[in-house]
């Protein structure tokens, strides 16, 4: 899914694929449990602004909406096709085609900026760049939600994909992502590398990290 040139239903059939996979392997509860972290520091509102870097289906706003009764979601993906599939699946979101290593907006533009299973995709040297950009455009934190690098992992989603994937894009790309995966001791490099700000790093179902970066406003 790294090739921004595909813009047929072969992406179609994987943001699909990729929605159903968040709703059993963990994708969304882990999101879920990063945005009630985050709402506990920030202060009551009547709405909340959220963008999602990477946002491929734009499902997210699905998981959360239940957390906060009006939420501002903006979906940042790099493929065209992407967004077309998320304006047709959610019409509320402000969707954006633009890439997530020079981001089109303001700094502290969104209360919260999320992440998911998109920043395996790049190299140590270009994610030190992002996390920064990241932390830039948010005005309290940071949610990631990535996966966890292991054997058993590599070798699991290789046999669900085999398995129950129709789509051979997911079929291929699976494997690649958990071998591209983190291990803790490198996204704790990345948060210790931004100023002002706590971070907690935890496991969660199924091989994911949750990671929260809060912002010091004071």
């Amino acid at each position: 899914m790294d090739d921004v040139s595909i813009h047929d239903k072969r992406l179609d059939d994987a943001l699909h694929e990729l929605t159903v996979i968040n709703t059993w392997l963990g994708g969304h509860s882990t999101s879920r449990k990063g945005m009630r972290k985050m709402l506990k520091h920030l202060p009551k509102r009547p709405a909340l602004s959220v963008l999602d870097v990477g946002a491929g289906g734009s499902d997210l706003l699905a998981a959360i909406s239940p957390l906060h009764r009006n939420i501002s979601m903006t979906s940042l993906d790099l493929n065209l096709r992407a967004c077309e599939y998320s304006a047709e699946a959610y019409p509320s979101i402000a969707l954006v085609n633009g890439s997530v290593l020079a981001l089109p907006f303001k700094e502290q533009s969104f209360d919260i900026v999320h992440a998911s299973l998109f920043l395996h995709h790049f190299m140590e040297d270009e994610l030190q760049a992002i996390f920064l950009s990241l932390y830039s455009v948010a005005r309290q934190g940071i949610i990631i939600n990535d996966l966890r690098r292991s054997v058993l992992s590599y070798y699991g989603i290789m046999l669900l994909t085999r398995l129950f994937s129709r789509s051979a894009m997911v079929k291929n790309d699976g494997p690649i992502s958990v071998r591209r995966g983190f291990m803790r001791n490198e996204l704790a490099r990345l948060c210790a590398s931004l100023p002002s700000a706590s971070y907690t790093i935890q496991r969660t179902w199924a091989f994911r990290w949750l990671v929260c970066i809060v912002k010091d406003n004071e």
